[in-house]
């Protein structure tokens, strides 16, 4: 165990080779609180010796809880009668939903208040019976460390009714081993439920029949085997099923879309752009094209054409089919499937701009000058044929690389596709210029085969993608402005200001890694330089990914405040509405407009705007659900792809620095992993919170953040999808403290 000294510098604290427990420090006895909480939760009137035993007190106590009852009844917040005593204190109850850590310790994130402010502290004793993301009840016991404490005294509703886990088989039936580090409890599993002893180690889902007591364990009921964990595919079912995610769509949704008639015809109201030159680009897997594009230049500059797909005219609001996708609010990306927000039909098929088919399609129509500022917008329900779908990848080749094979075979799209380079890279000039971030973080790739996990890989992002790019954010910008001019209720998407001490947590870690910051007043353009200052330099992986960290999460609302990010005062998502019902929601409102301008009432029913606050909180948790799926099954890919891997080394980057130990990036595949303190047992080591890293005390040794680094795999968790860590050939800066 580590011993505790006295930091020698402000923002030095002394660790060791293990783990020390941090236990918040109260203003009042933690005693009173457990002995408030013992007796507020007991059913009837307590004596001294019924809570040294509820408790688990020594005898040698009995002192010191005869004054600490002594002191509760003297502030009025038990009443004695006789030996026994009841609660008095008129404790504010509030409501939420309980966040429960990996050490059993939880917190109430309280129903109303701002997700930034201190929520209400559960220790394990008083958590109720109350599991992760359950909604609760909680009393506030008083203030620890500056933060509420409180005991749960109801569950209002269960998270969880099922779960996914392995099954152990025993000799008495058996028991399951949840999926999730937050439920830290195992399912009993009864004779009479249990399954053939063949499924022993195998993921299941089991139903909870029985949420147990304090004495006794949760029980549950095998409702099906889903197979071998070490299999990827098994492990994407459980994330489905850990995100409560829906793959398949009911029989009336499906009914509904086979009954929907395709649009053959240029009808009227319709623009026919069929005449264009229109052209798809996307990812060589793509299967759903929802968006294409043309460009036309002249003299006087540039015209884009951005056609996305009509997917409003076959969805209309409150159909089955609305109703669904708005209930997923987006569609989902695993390694080997998509769940998509609309059924295949619609989106593989009746909106999907596939080359030389008739599609309706809604295209917003730009004109830009030379130097790739917008002058002109108008928007038109259209027919479109696309004439190529291109891959990103021969977008490269053709375009920036100037390949001449690939030059020869698309001679007669060349010309309109180097004019959309040409614009492009214009509207690109004129983001930067506003000070629009470009960040430098590829996603990671895997790649599967039959159950295992070949690869993975960071994700190429080339010119060819961000070409693409440019023309959707030139739509996005567009629609959004017209309709912010209109005063018509929409949902923006929204991006705020970053939170001033991330940003100042960045500052800091920037001058540890030795980048040079811009001068000045920290905005958008300063964020843009410094992530310029660090394109191409050893600290350009940590450097963008802090900022990440600072920048807060866009989402949707209806009220316009800007895109901080992108350095837009208008924007909002209208170009895939296939995948995200923002979009959906934006085609309706804009056909609203046009409608009206033209003297026509809107057949559209438009949203008011207390029902697109609701909507744009509802469609940003969507976003964030998927995000976390796609989170979690890429840190399950990453465990199944280190499995057999233990003792071998790898090139990493050490990504952050705590008082626990390093966090590592693993070179090319993104990978992340961890070194705990008590693997560095070669010394004492100083946390330098202010320079992000560790110290040796006596040999002067630098962990540094943002330093290359030799390290081993240890030890792979697969159920808490972790991957540890030792250090081997280390190439630190050394230093004094």
């Amino acid at each position: 165990m580590s011993k505790k000294i006295r930091p020698r510098k402000r923002g030095l604290s002394q660790v060791r080779g293990r783990r020390h427990k941090t236990v918040p420090a109260a203003k009042t006895s933690t005693l009173e609180r457990d002995v408030l909480a013992a007796v507020t939760r007991a059913p009837g009137p307590v004596s001294a010796d019924d809570l040294q035993a509820m408790l688990g007190l020594p005898a040698a106590s009995q002192a010191v809880l005869g004054s600490v009852l002594d002191e509760l009844v003297r502030q009025g917040l038990l009443r004695r009668k006789g030996r026994r005593y009841h609660s008095l204190a008129k404790l504010e109850e509030l409501t939420g939903e309980m966040d429960i850590t990996s050490k059993g310790y939880g917190f109430v994130l309280v129903d109303g208040e701002d997700k930034g402010g201190k929520d209400v502290f559960v220790s394990r004793t008083n958590l109720g019976g109350a599991t992760h993301g359950d909604t609760v009840a909680v009393q506030v016991l008083g203030m620890a460390r500056g933060r509420r404490e409180g005991l749960v005294t109801r569950i209002l509703a269960r998270a969880y009714t099922k779960l996914n886990g392995i099954y152990v088989a025993t000799a008495g039936g058996g028991c399951v081993l949840p999926d999730n580090e937050r439920l830290p409890y195992t399912l009993t599993i009864s004779r009479q439920d249990a399954p053939v002893k063949e499924a022993d180690g195998l993921a299941v889902v089991v139903e909870i029949i029985d949420y147990g007591s304090e004495r006794e364990k949760p029980r549950g009921k095998i409702i099906e085997i889903l197979g071998d964990p070490l299999d990827a595919t098994i492990q994407m079912r459980m994330a489905m099923e850990a995100a409560g995610v829906r793959e398949n769509f009911s029989a009336a949704v499906l009914a509904e879309v086979e009954s929907l008639q395709e649009v053959q015809e240029c009808e009227a109201g319709r623009e026919d752009l069929r005449n264009l030159p229109h052209v798809t680009i996307d990812g060589e897997d793509a299967r759903d094209f929802d968006d294409a594009i043309c460009v036309s230049a002249d003299d006087a500059g540039y015209t884009l054409y951005i056609s996305i797909a009509d997917v409003s005219h076959y969805v209309k609001p409150g159909s089955s089919v609305d109703q669904e996708a708005y209930q997923r609010g987006t569609s989902i990306y695993l390694p080997d499937r998509v769940l998509p927000m609309l059924p295949e039909r619609l989106s593989n098929h009746l909106c999907s701009l596939m080359p030389n088919e008739d599609r309706p399609a809604f295209t917003a129509i730009l004109q830009f000058d030379p130097q790739g500022r917008r002058i002109g917008r108008r928007f038109a329900k259209s027919m479109i044929r696309s004439r190529m779908r291109f891959s990103y990848t021969t977008i490269e080749r053709l375009l920036y690389q100037e390949e001449t094979e690939s030059a020869a075979e698309y001679s007669g799209l060349l010309p309109m596709l180097k004019e959309a380079r040409e614009l492009t890279a214009l509207l690109k000039a004129q983001r930067l210029k506003r000070g629009s971030l470009e960040f430098n973080a590829p996603e990671s790739e895997v790649e599967l085969e039959a159950g295992r996990v070949l690869s993975i890989h960071r994700a190429a992002r080339t010119q060819a993608h961000m070409l693409i790019e440019d023309c959707m954010l030139a739509a996005n910008e567009a629609v959004a402005e017209i309709l912010a001019m209109a005063r018509r209720p929409v949902l923006y998407r929204i991006h705020e200001q970053p939170d001033p001490d991330k940003l100042e947590v960045f500052t800091e870690a920037a001058k540890a890694l030795g980048l040079e910051l811009p001068k000045g007043n920290i905005d958008s353009r300063w964020i843009a330089e410094a992530l310029a200052r660090a394109e191409d330099t050893p600290a350009a992986y940590v450097a963008n990914n802090l900022l990440l960290r600072a920048m807060q999460q866009a989402r949707y609302a209806p009220d316009n405040v800007g895109h901080f990010g992108l350095g837009a005062d208008y924007y909002l998502h209208f170009t895939s509405p296939i995948r995200r019902y923002p979009d959906l929601i934006a085609h309706r409102v804009l056909q609203g407009l046009l409608l009206k301008s033209q003297g026509k009432q809107a057949q559209e029913r438009l949203p008011d705007t207390d029902s697109l606050a609701e909507a744009g909180l509802h469609l940003s948790q969507c976003e964030r659900k998927a995000i976390d799926l796609e989170r979690d099954v890429h840190s399950r890919m990453a465990v199944l792809f280190m499995h057999d891997r233990v003792g071998e080394e790898f090139d990493a980057t050490i990504s952050g620095v705590s008082a626990f130990g390093l966090y590592l990036a693993l070179s090319g595949s993104g990978i992340s992993g961890s070194v705990p303190v008590e693997n560095l047992e070669d010394d004492y080591y100083l946390y330098d919170s202010r320079r992000f890293r560790l110290i040796g005390e006596r040999s002067g040794r630098i962990y540094q953040l943002g330093n290359q680094v030799r390290a081993r795999l240890q030890e792979v968790h697969l159920a808490g999808k972790r991957l540890i860590f030792s250090l081997e050939e280390l190439r630190p800066q050394r230093g004094k403290a």
